[in-house]
């Protein structure tokens, strides 16, 4: 059994550009298995467009290229809607799929490449790329929106394309989160990079399902003898936050690394935002790459308060607990 208390990875700030790669869970996803909800037309529109984008985007000298320009400009597409709707898919459709050099990460995971490497390198990191892949694009506060900024504006006029997927739609980031219309101008010269798609529809993860309950002790029993001993992970739900704290959010890749599943036990409401919101960032890793993944405790409507579910940070909860109904949906169908 694998003990993540033990575990503090280091942070080696080249690794964290060197494999900018879907996760295990969107290695197989292709554009002709995204599925669109019929009564949704802009799914499908989405992957049309997205498809498009492709066959438009620079490719480097050497390589194809569809049209030629002195001096080539990156474009932008924008893939705005809710969670659920297959945003990260249709991402990583477009990864395996370009036709050129391509990069794939989280933006939280960008602010943490730019923090660690400094702008100057992380830009030097991504010039050589044709599309730059950008999920849950999101401004928090003012740093990120002034880094976003910064990073776009000099990375994309040599030529690097971007698509980024949100939940808000661009012209709109950061309200509810910092006084955004202080930043108005930088968040405006973000919006104006990118054309935007909106993708309406509900979670397809709960299509018909009410969110799922956490294991019972019985359940997690059974679901915990039919895992790997050697690449499970156990541990208390408080051990996991109090840890959390003490590591990175830049490393729970690596926390995780030669994981197979994970079980925590006891989960309990988290009065402390910080605590929080690592918690989700936790979940996110976890579910991105594929692991197994089994909870008892407190039910999922219980564990954050209202305040966070209708806060600034409403839709990182939202999507977060969301995950966490399919992972515990996932570890029932094992039984």
């Amino acid at each position: 059994m694998i003990d993540l208390l033990s575990r503090n990875p280091s942070l080696d700030p080249d690794a964290l550009t060197a494999e900018l790669a879907p996760t295990p869970r969107y290695q197989g996803v292709r554009f002709a298995t995204y599925h669109p909800n019929a009564a949704y037309p802009s799914q499908e529109e989405a992957r049309v467009a997205t498809q498009a984008f492709l066959k438009g985007a620079q490719v480097r000298p050497g390589g194809f290229r569809l049209f030629r320009r002195a001096k080539p400009e990156g474009r932008g597409l924008y893939l705005d809607g809710g969670f659920g709707v297959g945003k990260t898919h249709l991402l990583a459709s477009a990864w395996h799929e370009a036709p050129g050099r391509a990069a794939l990460m989280s933006f939280q995971d960008l602010m943490y490449i730019i923090g660690a490497l400094g702008m100057t390198r992380a830009v030097d990191a991504f010039r050589g790329h044709d599309l730059l892949l950008i999920d849950e694009f999101e401004l928090d506060d003012p740093g990120n929106t002034h880094m976003a900024n910064t990073f776009l504006g000099q990375l994309m006029p040599g030529g690097t394309s971007v698509i980024a997927t949100s939940n808000t739609e661009p012209g709109a980031l950061g309200q509810g989160r910092f006084n955004a219309s202080d930043f108005q101008r930088q968040i405006q010269a973000i919006a104006s990079r990118f054309e935007t798609h909106r993708i309406d529809g509900p979670d397809y993860r709960q299509r018909g399902v009410r969110p799922e309950d956490v294991l019972t002790p019985a359940e997690f029993t059974a679901w915990e003898a039919r895992q790997q001993g050697a690449t499970l992970a156990r541990l208390n739900h408080r051990d996991l936050s109090r840890h959390l704290l003490q590591v990175h959010p830049s490393r729970f890749s690596r926390l995780l690394q030669g994981v197979s599943a994970v079980a925590v036990t006891d989960l309990t409401p988290m009065p402390d935002q910080n605590v929080a919101l690592r918690f989700v960032h936790f979940i996110d890793k976890l579910y991105d790459l594929g692991l197994h993944a089994a909870f008892t405790g407190t039910n999922l409507s219980g564990l954050f308060s209202d305040t966070y579910r209708h806060g600034a940070y409403a839709k990182k909860y939202s999507r977060c607990l969301s995950r966490l109904s399919e992972l515990l949906k996932e570890a029932r169908q094992e039984l």
